[in-house]
């Protein structure tokens, strides 16, 4: 891969920095015809480490006066001979105390040539007692010392580095084992303590390369070996366990590797601007039920999970061989097929599931009617994985195996941390095979931010912290509905079955629906209680969809959605399972405001159902009662009711129906005391029950409002979630928007409250003679998702209006980009409901004509899809 020594050192002052520098670019070149040629990363990694050594030497013998005045030794990833494309070179510089001072000039002028000829250096110069000390007190420092190799100069010096730095003198290996098992535990909880990032970091992330340097640095310092095959000759790996890990650290090298060529940097996170790029590369390509990235990154999830359960087995027995010294406390019998040993649950002999496969699915419930246990030993799991090929059709069909498997979804504790090992250790993927199909499969968006694997399982433990009374306040609501609801395991069922058809091709609702079915028939469940988990998996977005894009405050929309649910024991789980999914899908996006839309969703729900399908409430009724309630809230600040009637005689219904008696006394009261200087009228006010804010806009209607209105608010960084545009029959403009920061939170009230609401009177007060443009810049993540623009119009005649629905990629300025169009084709904004789900909007808005009436003209509303279009099928800004 490089030119001999001898020419890099023969060659003269003049020439020596064109030579070295066209050696390093000739490396690099190499390398990259090597890996487009096939050869395994693993070669080119050490190609490339011995390309640098031979560098260095060289360099050290031209600069320095005395090739053995120090040591130029390798640490870190150079001193495990595992160079990327653009890892740094790790360098320590070993002096000996008297020539620390007069190798100064020499090692400054050293340093300076490397880094001319295209090296970047991580380097550190130490005498043998800093190095000593910073080692003894830095668990980072050990670490690499641990890995360190010999280049050049004074190999005395080295081996006296080794001998300073043995467990003998410092760091033994229990003590190492045990610091560097704390500082893994701190890694996972950075990264969420999960691999499935929507973005991983490959190397830091859970089953990362870091995982297995913890295995070969615990090897190096216990076994004093640099090979992870020694594992297999201290029967600490199996040869099929070795060979896993060997093909997956392969696999992260390569990704790695590729990564590095890709961005021309030490880059190690799968970001969305590479996966689709990596992809291709990798050989992948779009099938018509899954898209080549998502195969791609499927391979990488599935083998960061193998890599993770070799990482918990081995430590777990790095554990016995180290802290224990293999002193295992005696076995405690169970029963015939188990015993504890040292608080870990293990079999009694090895033909344990050779002899009794049942005892595949026994071993995880005993874990939950024996809490006390800490875990499955380290030699049951490797059996467990060796005999998981036992559950087979056999196995699925026998009446003890469905009976144990719903004992333990039955368990009252443990059934959330029970399906998770079941996972890990590849069981539940061989006891339900469509299961297998979404382990480590990922959905290409920013909405799904875990595999639909681990979001399944984070759907269940949402559920089960409903029944736990510690966990009460998160959720007040969910947990008294889970106290009424007859049987969990009904609830468990339908969030195992809610997405297992993803990933297959059609309705993946309608393909869990029918898995959802045939199992609780094989399970012996009823036949009431096989529709309703099949119902709840067919149904599960039903509620989510109708609180976040229909108008909840329409008497027609409560009662079509009551209808369609039928009963108030389906209302009950369907509540549950949707609040549950919601907020397992992206933690960060579940908010107050969500909560509050499904509660409000829930009671009115319950209410059309308590009263009756046959019996539907008359929106005017509902108006007249909350006109009644708000009349009395404002008797009590007193004001007349004839003030109310007076005023409320110009309002249109769609300032009532969507609000709440409180809100309507609230605003009625803000208009009444204004006068007429004091308009443009901007009020601010904190909605706890809804967790946002609330925007109340009253001032005289003029052209561009919501155009002008929604384009601050978004270079303010604010999401709008709601809003409600309407114009008096005396030409006033009462527009109210409820928002939230980007991080799902309401606004602080004080000064940056106090800020916006100026700034809105300020910008209402001057003319409308330019479009407003939103100057915020688009997200990076936002780039990588091609959306469609999808445009749809409904009638809605019982209100005098027409839906909008608009599905199209999330940008800055959007709602402005909207509200032009609405401007130019004439139409009246008079409400919206904003869901932004990852990269892709889904926008309903409530529109009219000029006259109040629905839009029927198409050649309006054909003007309105071409406008969109237009607008919304151009690049956006900051792209």
């Amino acid at each position: 891969m490089l030119e001999r020594e001898a020419e890099l050192l023969g060659a003269d002052e003049g020439t020596a920095l064109t030579r070295f520098r066209d050696a390093v670019k000739t490396v690099h070149a190499r390398l990259f015809e090597g890996y487009d040629q096939g050869i395994p990363v693993s070669q080119l990694l050490q190609a490339r480490s011995q390309a640098v050594d031979t560098l260095l030497r060289c360099a050290w013998q031209r600069v320095m006066p005395d090739a053995d005045a120090g040591a130029l030794v390798a640490v870190g990833g150079y001193g495990r001979a595992e160079l990327h494309p653009a890892s740094d070179i790790d360098l320590l510089i070993l002096v000996d105390e008297a020539q620390l001072e007069p190798l100064q000039a020499p090692l400054t002028t050293l340093i300076t040539f490397l880094w001319d000829i295209g090296i970047e250096l991580g380097h550190a110069v130490r005498t043998l007692s800093e190095c000593a000390s910073a080692a003894a007190a830095d668990l980072s420092v050990i670490s690499n010392l641990i890995e360190a190799r010999f280049i050049t100069g004074q190999a005395v010096l080295f081996e006296q580095l080794q001998a300073a730095i043995a467990p003998t003198r410092m760091w033994p290996t229990d003590r190492f084992f045990e610091a560097k098992i704390a500082e893994q535990h701190k890694r996972w909880q950075r990264y969420g303590e999960t691999a499935y990032n929507l973005e991983p970091n490959i190397k830091e992330n859970p089953g990362g390369l870091r995982d297995i340097q913890m295995i070969t640095w615990v090897t190096k310092r216990h076994f004093g070996s640099d090979s992870l095959r020694e594992l297999v000759d201290h029967g600490f790996l199996t040869e099929s366990e070795h060979l896993a890990l060997i093909e997956g650290r392969a696999l992260l090298w390569r990704i790695r590797f590729a990564l590095h060529r890709l961005t021309g940097r030490h880059e190690d996170r799968l970001l969305f601007d590479y996966q689709r790029t990596l992809a291709e590369q990798f050989g992948y390509s779009d099938h018509s039920d899954t898209l080549a990235v998502e195969q791609f990154m499927q391979q990488y999830y599935r083998t960061v999970m193998e890599l993770n359960r070799l990482n918990e087995m081995l430590l777990q027995l790095f554990r016995e061989a180290i802290l224990l010294q293999d002193r295992i406390g005696p076995p405690e019998p169970i029963n015939r097929r188990f015993q504890s040993r040292s608080g870990y649950l293990e079999v009694t002999h090895e033909q344990v599931f050779r002899q009794r496969p049942i005892a595949l699915l026994e071993v995880f419930h005993l874990l939950q009617l024996r809490p006390q246990l800490r875990g499955i030993r380290a030699s049951t799991i490797r059996l467990i994985r060796e005999n998981r090929h036992r559950i087979d059709d056999a196995f699925r069909e026998d009446v003890r195996a469905r009976s144990l498997f719903m004992e333990i979804l039955r368990h009252p504790s443990g059934v959330t941390d029970t399906l998770r090992r079941m996972n890990r250790y590849g069981v539940l993927a061989h006891y339900l095979p469509a299961f297998a199909n979404i382990v480590g499969r990922m959905q290409y968006d920013l909405f799904h931010v875990y595999t639909v694997d681990e979001h399944t399982l984070r759907v269940l433990r949402n559920l089960r912290r409903f029944s736990i009374p510690a966990h009460d306040h998160e959720l007040p609501l969910c947990s008294a509905v889970a106290r009424r609801v007859p049987k969990l395991e009904i609830l468990y069922l339908a969030a195992l079955f809610h997405d297992i058809g993803k990933g297959r091709g059609g309705d993946h609702s309608v393909l869990g629906a029918h898995d959802a079915w045939d199992f609780c028939q094989l399970h012996y469940l009823s036949e009431f209680d096989s529709r309703l988990v099949a119902w709840l998996v067919e149904h599960h977005l039903l509620m989510s969809v109708t609180a976040q894009r229909k108008d909840i405050s329409d008497p027609a929309v409560i009662q079509a959605f009551a209808e369609q649910v039928g009963d108030i024991n389906r209302l009950d789980y369907l509540y549950l399972l949707t609040v549950a999914d919601v907020r397992g899908t992206n933690p960060k996006r579940w908010s107050t405001w969500k909560d509050a839309l499904l509660r409000e969703l829930y009671h009115a729900a319950r209410r059309s159902l308590d009263r009756g399908l046959d019996n539907p409430q008359a929106q005017d009724v509902l108006i007249e009662q909350k006109q009644s309630e708000a009349m009395r809230i404002l008797a009590r600040q007193g004001i007349e009711a004839e003030d109310c009637r007076n005023l409320w005689f110009r309002f249109a219904v769609d300032f009532f129906a969507p609000s709440q008696p409180e809100e309507i006394a609230w605003q009625t009261q803000r208009i009444l005391d204004a006068r007429p200087e004091d308009l443009p009228m901007v009020n601010l006010r904190l909605l706890p029950t809804r967790g946002c804010t609330e925007i109340f806009i009253y001032l005289q209607d003029r052209e561009n409002l919501f155009v002008r209105i929604t384009a601050l608010l978004d270079q303010r960084n604010l999401d709008i979630v709601n809003a409600r545009i309407m114009t008096t029959d005396d030409g006033m403009a009462l527009n109210v928007f409820q928002v939230l920061t980007r991080d799902h939170e309401p606004l602080e009230q004080g000064d940056l409250s106090d800020d916006l609401a100026e700034q809105l009177r300020h910008e209402l007060r001057q003319a409308p003679d330019s479009e407003p443009r939103v100057n915020r810049r688009l997200p990076r993540q936002l780039r990588y998702f091609p959306i469609e623009t999808r445009i749809s119009f409904t009638d809605d005649a019982a209100n005098q209006r027409t839906l909008m629905h608009l599905t199209t990629r999330d940008r800055p300025g959007l709602l402005a980009e909207i509200g032009t169009v609405f401007e130019r084709c004439d139409i009246q904004v008079r409400g919206a409901k904003i869901a932004t789900v990852g990269a892709e909007v889904e926008d309903v808005f409530f529109i009219a004509t000029r006259d109040a009436t629905p839009i029927r003209c198409g050649q309006t509303l054909s003007c309105l899809r071409r406008e969109i279009h237009d607008r919304l099928d151009q690049p956006p800004s900051g792209n």
